[in-house]
């Protein structure tokens, strides 16, 4: 009996993937699950079909091709060739692509027979030292790169949706100045992460980061490209001393979360901060974009509630999600008190705030807020009263046809 294929069946497996980095890695995964049961095809759209196809005419044919990849997967880990978490997340990619395609199999069962991984790997964050070398590369793109990484502790495939509008600097009133009035002072910027999907999520950066990023922004612009809020945090580079490279500025391209990860893996090794790995060694000391999530967990752990650190770095919290829900005041107040050990560059004195200070920056934090709900309370009483205007208005004019209309009918009479 032979089954036809209505739906693409690649094409359903990639529509679960929002996330261009998670595509293409559960797009490398599944290409090698259907190398190792011997899918044929000139490329993966044919594989994928085939094997669908294959599946759905011998109901058992699916779960020993899984379970034989699953096998000969656990004697490489065995053989300490792949970790653990490595034939982990193939069997994601290859359970998605089955769920997706309606292959029914018993994957409790299943996952039985996978090895336990690691809660912990062992590799370390970077230590600041690590850092300050990395960003000495001569990329001006690195240092806006790396600060905003390390004081967020978003994830590398975050890059693939930031744009200038999702970075908002967070001011607070300072002291008077000379002339009576008050200077604003920068205290933090928030970072709206993959804006527009279900993972959407706030974070924030240090001020030394936003300063950071708006130069780098100002230096895009200064040289000709035309900025919007629209623009992608991060893009390509141009020579600015040919016609061709006046021509690249303004026709900008984004840096996907693979530029970003091959920028950030070629500096590592041209600042000397990694080596070649030996025979028999799998990781390196520290890995390189998501050591900078550990470095920002590491950190804002000292000093920060535990619940709120999970937040910021977009993690499912679970069931205290739905008993308690921070307001953004009390996470922001929080992670005030990080920003000093996120700082790099900046003077210890300028860049870290006392408990004196941050109570203060707390407070005009508060009165800004008591501030925005009086307008907020404003409008919404000005927005009622218009309304009741409006209604008024109707109700007159139809007083005015419906006289007007009595009128003309007396005449007729």
């Amino acid at each position: 009996m032979m089954y036809s294929l209505g739906i693409d069946p690649l094409t359903e497996f990639f529509d679960a993937l929002d996330n261009p980095l998670t595509r293409r890695y559960y797009e490398r995964r599944i290409r090698v699950f259907f190398a190792h049961a011997g899918i044929e095809g000139k490329d993966l759209g044919e594989q994928a079909s085939a094997f669908v196809r294959r599946a759905k005419e011998d109901p058992t044919y699916a779960y020993y091709a899984v379970t034989g990849f699953v096998r000969f997967e656990k004697e490489r880990v065995e053989r300490g060739e792949i970790t653990a978490g490595t034939l982990t997340n193939f069997v994601k990619a290859v359970k998605l692509f089955c769920e997706q395609n309606d292959i029914m199999l018993n994957w409790k069962k299943i996952s039985r027979k996978l090895p336990r991984v690691r809660e912990y790997a062992s590799d370390r964050a970077p230590t600041r030292e690590e850092i300050l070398r990395w960003m000495e590369y001569p990329d001006r793109r690195i240092k806006p790169i790396i600060l905003l990484m390390v004081s967020s502790g978003i994830r590398l495939g975050a890059w693939d949706y930031l744009r200038w509008k999702d970075i908002e600097p967070i001011y607070a009133e300072s002291a008077p100045t000379s002339g009576g009035g008050q200077s604003k002072e920068l205290v933090a910027a928030r970072l709206t992460v993959y804006r527009g999907t279900e993972e959407e999520y706030t974070t924030y950066i240090t001020p030394e980061a936003y300063l950071c990023l708006k130069e780098w922004m100002d230096y895009r612009a200064g040289q000709g490209e035309r900025v919007t809020p629209e623009s992608w945090l991060m893009r390509d580079l141009w020579d600015t001393t040919t016609p061709r490279g006046l021509l690249q500025v303004n026709t900008p391209r984004k840096l996907r979360s693979s530029g970003v990860k091959r920028l950030l893996e070629r500096s590592l090794f041209a600042q000397g901060l990694r080596k070649p790995l030996p025979p028999g060694k799998r990781r390196h000391e520290f890995q390189g974009a998501h050591g900078f999530r550990k470095f920002f967990k590491s950190v804002c752990e000292k000093h920060m509630k535990s619940l709120h650190v999970e937040i910021l770095m977009g993690h499912n919290v679970g069931l205290a999600e739905s008993y308690y829900r921070p307001q953004e005041r009390e996470i922001l107040e929080d992670y005030l008190k990080a920003v000093p050990e996120l700082t790099f560059y900046a003077k210890k004195e300028d860049a870290g705030i006392t408990e004196e200070e941050a109570e203060a920056l707390r407070e005009k934090i508060r009165r800004m807020e008591e501030e925005q709900k009086k307008k907020d309370e404003q409008i919404l009483g000005l927005l009622a009263e218009l309304g009741r205007v409006v209604e008024e208005l109707k109700k007159e004019r139809l007083r005015e046809l419906s006289g007007g209309n009595r009128g003309k009918k007396g005449r007729r009479h």
